[in-house]
């Protein structure tokens, strides 16, 4: 088992790894495995790349994100130009549905709002907002229409695309169903493996919310 400062010393090399992420303004912590990110970056997706890099790191419990994001003068831009940009990049990504979606922007907080049929939809949507200039946060509030799905139906599709993601682990999580609520538990041994299984259970049709309670454990 990796002990806290071995830990954090792999975060930092990882960090460092990453040409996406300014190291130098962040700030690493560790406490039980769980590892809190401090300081500031310029952009909205590199303080992401910098949570993705921590997650990464073998050992790692959870990730706890601080970092600020703190734009530079040619980074700035006013609400008008990021919504005009927001616009412009769901009318060229064939993923979202624009006319089913709605932006606002406050002071470079971005706040997606609307219905689509699938999670991918949703997923793509703030993937666009993520990379704009002069973008600070987003929060993805769009919702998944409602639909008929049989339990043990939706059950035997996750676990066949667990299986097939080759998800180590994946004969020991436990899929739960309540409604339209997916919920899984269980330990895997990285978080690849718990985005894994949270990606299998949103490609169930029918599913509107994924309550993902895997935990992340050490091999031993």
């Amino acid at each position: 088992m990796k002990t806290d400062s071995k830990i954090q010393e792999d975060v930092i090399h990882e960090l460092k790894w990453d040409p996406s992420v300014t190291h130098e303004r962040i700030g690493v912590a560790v406490t039980n495995g769980i590892v809190t990110l401090s300081g500031s970056v310029p952009t909205y997706v590199e303080k992401s790349a910098a949570e993705k890099a921590a997650q990464r790191v073998a050992g790692v419990k959870a990730v706890v994100e601080k970092i600020e994001v703190r734009l530079s003068g040619l980074l700035k831009r006013d609400d008008q130009d990021i919504a005009n940009a927001i616009i412009n990049q769901f009318k060229w990504n064939v993923q979202v549905p624009a006319e089913m979606i709605k932006a606002r922007v406050e002071n470079g907080w971005v706040y997606l709002t609307g219905e689509v049929e699938w999670d991918y939809q949703r997923s793509a949507a703030e993937h666009c907002v993520r990379g704009l200039t002069g973008v600070k946060s987003v929060s993805n509030n769009i919702t998944l229409k409602q639909k008929d799905i049989q339990a043990t139906e939706v059950r035997a599709r996750i676990e066949d695309a667990l299986k097939r993601e080759a998800v180590s682990e994946a004969k020991k999580i436990i899929v739960e169903l309540s409604g339209t609520k997916v919920i899984l538990k269980g330990n895997v041994h990285s978080f690849a493996e718990v985005k894994d299984a949270k990606w299998a259970a949103w490609s169930a049709p029918g599913v509107t919310t994924v309550d993902n309670q895997l935990q992340v454990s050490d091999r031993g």
